[in-house]
């Protein structure tokens, strides 16, 4: 009796092995990436210096990959998102550069302009039922096409110091916060507060509904771990220049996107359309206009990714954006989306992002020529699509 217990239970631990090994696969694979490229560099990918500069240089494949994420997740994909970023970039610089307009008002026009785009594009594909893959790809010609009209093939620069401010600068640029000493690590304290308290609360809910919950002992380690992990991050970033500014507004992203998805219900929508779309039919979910706002959605990211890149870029030239659509859609698979739709999380989608930046960024430093760089990367989404299909076949 007690060899069939101590079997069970050994089958349960197992089980829940295999769980957090599957869940959090790619977040190790990122840590392992990290630490090979940390020792092939001889230190230089974690500096604190370099730290920075990839959040910066990746922060718009990033925002593109939060706004891809829920479009896979509908069984959809967007191939036009680079070209919106260029015409965005395009747009801004005409209004600021060449017709002198403010940037306040230039950020709002950007902005509605990439929803409209989002609207336009969401029509055809919620309403008329035209694949996401035709309507995206003409999407990308059109709007590539439009960037060079409104440039006339030139490149416009520079942009004035205040529109640069979210791509460029630190928390310690802002005046009021700047004055506050040591402004990261204070972040850091309250990044560790709120963690500790989404995690507190979790098991609060759980332990009240009868919900099995982690033990006192493994809830204590959670805890430990986010505030090791907040504090030491925010403290390695304060030995350069502080917390970049973009690296904020993808907190923020990310927290929002992550909420919606999993804890409203439009979010479940989303996941349901992705999941079989006829049973989310049956269920009453009306799937068009969940696709529609998904595109929406679409849009509005492009349109915030291409006024960072430019910003960045400090400059719109016609070639800007280009092959942005498949890092994307790339960082989402890396991070765990399912091709077939259904499955996935914006945290796995940002994860999947930052795997294909180290890698980038650790090849670019020991100077692996930009072919290999490439054919590393294909072969990385080949493993990590296979590795998803593997998994899915398993649990069948």
């Amino acid at each position: 009796m007690s060899g069939k217990k101590e079997e069970s239970s050994g089958v349960r631990a197992a089980g829940i092995v295999q769980a957090a090994v599957h869940k959090y696969a790619m977040f190790i694979a990122l840590v392992v990436i990290a630490l090979f490229f940390q020792w092939c560099t001889d230190g230089v990918l974690l500096a604190p210096m370099n730290i920075s500069k990839l959040v910066m240089q990746n922060s718009y494949i990033l925002i593109l990959a939060i706004g891809m994420l829920p479009c896979i997740l509908t069984g959809d994909i967007d191939l036009s998102v680079g070209s919106v970023v260029a015409v965005i970039g395009a747009v801004a610089a005409t209004m600021i550069v060449t017709m002198g307009m403010s940037v306040p008002l230039t950020i709002a026009a950007c902005i509605l302009l990439g929803i409209a785009i989002g609207a336009w594009q969401g029509f055809w594909i919620a309403f008329v039922r035209v694949p996401a893959f035709i309507v995206t790809l003409a999407g990308m010609l059109l709007f590539r096409g439009a960037t060079m009209i409104i440039l006339d093939g030139n490149t416009l620069s520079p942009f004035p110091e205040s529109y640069q401010f979210v791509a460029q600068r630190f928390l310690a640029d802002i005046p009021i916060i700047g004055a506050l000493p040591m402004s990261t690590m204070l972040v850091g304290v309250l990044i560790a507060a709120i963690g500790i308290y989404i995690v507190l609360n979790g098991r609060r809910q759980r332990l009240r509904h009868g919900i099995p919950a982690d033990s006192a002992a493994v809830f204590t380690v959670k805890c430990a771990a986010i505030v090791l992990v907040s504090l030491v991050s925010c403290y390695w970033l304060d030995r350069f220049k502080g917390l970049p500014v973009i690296l904020i507004l993808l907190g923020f992203l990310v927290a929002l996107y992550s909420f919606i998805c999993s804890r409203t219900v439009f979010g479940r929508h989303i996941y349901a359309v992705g999941g079989n779309e006829r049973a989310a039919q049956l269920s009453g979910i009306k799937t068009r206009w969940v696709r529609f706002i998904v595109f929406v959605n679409m849009g509005l990211m492009a349109a915030v990714a291409g006024l960072v890149f430019s910003a960045r870029l400090n400059a719109a030239a016609p070639s800007a954006g280009m092959m942005f659509e498949l890092d994307a859609i790339a960082a989402c698979y890396i991070g765990g989306a399912s091709a077939t739709g259904g499955i996935g999380t914006i945290i796995g989608a940002v994860v999947g992002g930052l795997v294909m930046g180290v890698l980038n960024n650790g090849m670019s430093i020991m100077g692996v020529g930009i072919d290999w760089q490439q054919a590393i990367k294909g072969l990385v989404l080949l493993a990590a699509v296979a590795f998803d299909i593997y998994n899915q076949s398993a649990k069948s």
